[in-house]
């Protein structure tokens, strides 16, 4: 069987790199924010394009912080697309907010600005809620359209976060999602592009103050001078030392993985011409390819064939988020969710990491050949 993520490829090629990094830790026993946490944070905010980087214990706690430093609460409104992993929405919720749902473009799946705009104006004509954030998603490791949104942001007035738990490390004309975002995020889970060997995650801000204030928040509400003295009511996520250790040294060689995951991605698209839709990336832009991701009408049986052939899939994501039990009850933004609900049920994911060869795509797009060749 084809590994869908070869994380195994990655660790032979850096093993002895990060087993000393571990041992090291191990020696010094600082295990809660030991030095390579300090060390990665200023890599990471560097890398991202941020002046401040907040690690911490995972992406979802990454994506609370700036509501909750922002003072996002009951009545406000938090407009994110419903096509995404659920913990984009989930954090809305956390602090007492509504989360409402906003559709996806059909090419590359990322927030519709048209969509944002038409939600926004529903929210303030029924006039029951505060629009106040806006989250949009690096979905599959691509940059949204951030000039038109952050746009929009600014005209309403709105806060922007960038969700790159899958797009960390994306730009678009040269620039990080940073450039237009009044924070970022990404996840250290192991399956993404910079992934730790556990959960973690981080937040990126340009603002001294919040950043002050999101720290101060993560590590129980703590002040800064003393903490047995909690200026305000906190949580706790923090990032490990050893996770931290592990992440130097791959984010030391992330640059060089995410060209490699542009060459197995234009490889995919030679091969795979004429025989399923292959995936649009948004002009200048760069994605770090979490997922490569393919349409096509028979998507199930498409599935099955490659199974049969020792080929793995994944459906992103068959039930969109407005349509999940937990989620059903709260607004979807004026215009509806037409794209997202009939994406779900095309979408498909095939083998996607840096050290995926030229033979094994060729193998994948020979059974997705005969499938379609035998009118799948």
């Amino acid at each position: 069987m084809i590994p869908f993520i070869d994380l195994q490829a990655q660790r032979a090629r850096i093993a002895d790199k990060i087993d000393s990094a571990i041992a090291r830790v191990l020696a010094h026993g600082q295990f809660i924010f030991g030095p390579e946490v300090k060390t990665l944070e200023g890599q990471l905010a560097a890398f991202g394009g941020a002046k401040h980087c907040i690690a911490n214990a995972n992406g979802t706690d990454a994506l609370v912080l700036p509501l909750w430093a922002w003072g996002v609460g009951e009545g406000d409104a938090v407009f994110c697309p419903s096509f995404t992993f659920a913990a984009t929405a989930e954090i809305v919720p956390w602090v007492q907010a509504t989360p409402v749902f906003v559709d996806v473009l059909p090419d590359t799946y990322n927030m519709d600005p048209a969509s944002l705009e038409a939600a926004i104006a529903g929210v303030k004509k029924a006039g029951k809620l505060t629009p106040k954030v806006v989250i949009a998603v690096d979905l599959f490791g691509q940059p949204a359209d951030y000039p038109a949104i952050s746009a929009i942001c600014k005209r309403e007035g709105l806060k922007l976060i960038a969700d790159s738990a899958q797009g960390y490390g994306c730009t678009l004309a040269g620039l990080h999602p940073m450039h237009w975002a009044d924070a970022a995020t990404t996840s250290f889970f192991p399956a993404k592009p910079l992934g730790c060997y556990g959960d973690g995650g981080a937040t990126l801000s340009n603002d001294d103050a919040e950043t002050v204030l999101m720290r101060s928040i993560a590590f129980h509400g703590a002040s800064g001078d003393d903490k047995y003295n909690c200026a305000r009511i906190g949580m706790n996520s923090r990032l490990d030392t050893i996770q931290a250790a592990i992440l130097i040294e791959k984010l030391a060689i992330f640059a060089e993985e995410i060209r490699a995951r542009n060459e197995v991605a234009n490889r995919y698209a030679q091969m795979l011409e004429g025989l399923v839709t292959t995936p649009k990336v948004i002009e200048g832009g760069i994605s770090t390819w979490a997922q490569y991701v393919v349409e096509h009408e028979k998507r199930d049986a498409l599935a099955a064939h490659l199974r049969e052939a020792g080929v793995p899939t994944a459906q992103y994501y068959p039930k969109p988020l407005h349509k999940q039990t937990a989620y059903e009850s709260f607004p979807v933004g004026a215009g509806g969710l037409k794209v997202s609900e009939d994406i779900a049920h095309r979408v498909l994911a095939l083998p996607m990491h840096p050290y995926l060869d030229g033979q094994t795509q060729t193998k994948i797009a020979g059974a997705i050949r005969e499938f379609v060749t035998a009118g799948g």
